[in-house]
C-alpha cells in the first residue's frame, strides 16, 4: 500500500467520523440520499457498475463513476478528493474479486450506517486466475498475477447472465435505502435483464455457427465470456494488461497462432496495441479491436456507445475473427 493511499484512507476515516451522528440511519435503514428530497448518491468503481446503476436508477439517483474516462482501472488510485466524495456517498458499488487494489481499505473506513456497500461479484460462481493464464507464460510469472489480482478473475461483465445479477444486486440494494422509487427500479432492472437476456441469446446463436472456437486476446480479460459460450481464450499477457510476454514467449505465441490456424489477434482500446501488432506481423495475420469495457473512452461517449451496443461491436468481431 503506498504512502498517498494511506493518507487518502485516514482522509476518509475523518470525513466519515466527521459526519457521524445520532440521527444517522443504519444502512439496513430506508434512506432518500441525504437531504429530504435529495436523489441518493451512487458510487461506482468501473463503467459496467456505472452502466448497471445508471440503468436501474433511472432519474432517482445520481451515479458517479470514480475512475476517468479513458483510464485502465488496474492499477489506478483514487484521488483524495474522490474518496472524500465516496465518505459522504448513500450507496457505493465495486466489482470486488481482485479487481480494485485500493477498495478494501477504503471500505474499511467508510461509515456502515451511511453508505450501503455493495460487493458485486461476492457470491459468484468465479473463476480461478491460474485457470487461465496463458500455456506460455512461465510458473512464476502466474504466481506474481496471483498476487498481484488475488485468487479470482474479476471481469465478471463480459458474461451477460453475470451483469445480470451484479445489476440484481444493486436493484435490491436501490430499493433498500429508497422504497419510494422501489417500483420503478423493479421496473428498470426487468427491462436491463430482458436486455441482457437478449444479448446471451445472440452470442450463443453466433458461436454455435462459428468454424473456430480459440481466440487471441491481449490480456486475459476474456474468459467468462469464452466460459459461458465454449470458447477457448489464448491471452498474451495475465489479468494485468500491463505485464508483457518475454521474448521466448513471444516467439511461442506466435508459433500458436500459426499452429493452430487464429486469424486475428485482438487488442483492446484502453492499452497498447504493440504486442498484438507484433505478434499478428510476425504470424502474419490481421488484427482487430475486442473490447473488455472496463472503461469507456471520451469518443465512446461522443458516439452514445454503451455496453449493449460495445458488446454487440465485440459479437461483431468475433463473427469475423471465428470464421
Amino acid at each position: 500500500m503506498k504512502k498517498g493511499l494511506m493518507a487518502i484512507v485516514s482522509l476518509i476515516a475523518a470525513v466519515s467520523l466527521a459526519g457521524c451522528g445520532a440521527a444517522e440511519q443504519t444502512a439496513s435503514t430506508p434512506q432518500t440520499g441525504g437531504d429530504a428530497g435529495a436523489k441518493p448518491q451512487v458510487y461506482t468503481t468501473i463503467y459496467p457498475l456505472e452502466y448497471v446503476a445508471k440503468r436501474v436508477g433511472g432519474d432517482h439517483v445520481e451515479v458517479t463513476n470514480i475512475i476517468p474516462l479513458g483510464v485502465e482501472p488496474h492499477d489506478y488510485e483514487p484521488t483524495a478528493k474522490d474518496m472524500v466524495a465516496l465518505a459522504n456517498a448513500d450507496m457505493f458499488v465495486y466489482n470486488g474479486s481482485g479487481l480494485e487494489l485500493w477498495v478494501d481499505k477504503a471500505v474499511g473506513n467508510l461509515d456502515k450506517k451511511k453508505t450501503v456497500i455493495v460487493n458485486a461479484s461476492e457470491g459468484m460462481d468465479l473463476l480461478k486466475a491460474t485457470e487461465h493464464e496463458h500455456e506460455h507464460e512461465g510458473e512464476a510469472a502466474t504466481e506474481e498475477h496471483g498476487h498481484d489480482h488475488g485468487e479470482f478473475d474479476p471481469h465478471v461483465w463480459l458474461d451477460p447472465t453475470k451483469l445480470k445479477a451484479q445489476a440484481e444486486k444493486v436493484k435490491n440494494s436501490l430499493v433498500q435505502i429508497d422504497q419510494a422509487h422501489a417500483a420503478d427500479y423493479e421496473k428498470n432492472y426487468e427491462q436491463l435483464a430482458a436486455d441482457l437476456d437478449q444479448l446471451d441469446q445472440e452470442f450463443t446463436n453466433m458461436v454455435s455457427h462459428a468454424a473456430k472456437k480459440e481466440l487471441m486476446t491481449s490480456h486475459s480479460a476474456f474468459s467468462y465470456l469464452a466460459n459461458r459460450y465454449g470458447l477457448e481464450q489464448v491471452a498474451i499477457s495475465g489479468l494485468n494488461p500491463a505485464d508483457e510476454p518475454s521474448p521466448a514467449e513471444l516467439k511461442s505465441l506466435v508459433e500458436h497462432v500459426k499452429e493452430h490456424n487464429i486469424s486475428y489477434v485482438m487488442f483492446e482500446t484502453l492499452v497498447s496495441p504493440k504486442v498484438a501488432e507484433v505478434i499478428a506481423k510476425e504470424a502474419g495475420v490481421k488484427t482487430a479491436t475486442l473490447n473488455p469495457l472496463e472503461g469507456l473512452t471520451e469518443d465512446d461517449v461522443k458516439a452514445g456507445r454503451d455496453y449493449l451496443s460495445i458488446m454487440r461491436d465485440n459479437l461483431e468481431t468475433l463473427k469475423v475473427a471465428l470464421q
